[in-house]
């Protein structure tokens, strides 16, 4: 059933990069557990203990905000297609804006993706794999334009004022670092 690792093996590698969605898990010691969905083309294995995941404009800023005060994250991968498998992530992370030189480092591996606002930076302590097997068949169909249209229609200026008014604290009132 399921294995622990320290890292991830070639093997797991293999299945992440192959798969349309994954689901990020923060939260700090008194604040509201979030766990996010996330797709498009972010999320890149630089080796089998680090893993960098390019967060885009939403609607709130949870993720970066819980890091600043408690750095673990989980971040999760099911298989909907062929065998059964879920693959879970534990580690610690930072976030990082454009204006941090990390970011600007790293910012070339993933493709222009209008609305880009953070870099997430995944130290990997765990991986563990589990069966999968009440996860049900999906097919995917394509990924979704509308948060791309959005951010393209708004531009880098009217992003940046989004940024302002309603990505700067979490739900529960917590500085995000933008």
């Amino acid at each position: 059933m399921g294995k622990t690792y320290d890292h991830i093996p070639e093997k797991q590698q293999n299945f992440i990069t192959k798969q349309k969605l994954f689901f990020v898990g923060t939260a700090t010691a008194d604040s509201k557990i979030n766990i996010s969905p996330k797709g498009m083309d972010s999320l890149r294995i630089l080796n089998s203990k680090r893993i960098l995941w390019l967060n885009l404009t939403g609607s709130g800023n949870e993720t970066a905000a819980h890091l600043l005060e408690n750095d673990r994250i989980t971040v999760m991968f099911c298989s909907f297609e062929g065998a059964p498998l879920i693959l879970r992530i534990y580690g610690s992370a930072k976030a990082y804006h454009p204006k941090d030189s990390l970011y600007q480092d790293s910012i070339d591996l993933f493709p222009k993706i209008a609305g880009a606002r953070q870099l997430i930076d995944i130290e990997v302590e765990m991986v563990q794999t589990s069966c999968g097997m009440g996860v049900p068949f999906f097919d995917f169909k394509e990924e979704r334009n509308q948060l791309k249209q959005w951010a393209e229609e708004k531009g880098q200026r009217k992003i940046e004022e989004y940024w302002v008014e309603r990505n700067t604290t979490s739900l529960d009132g917590k500085p995000t670092g933008i």
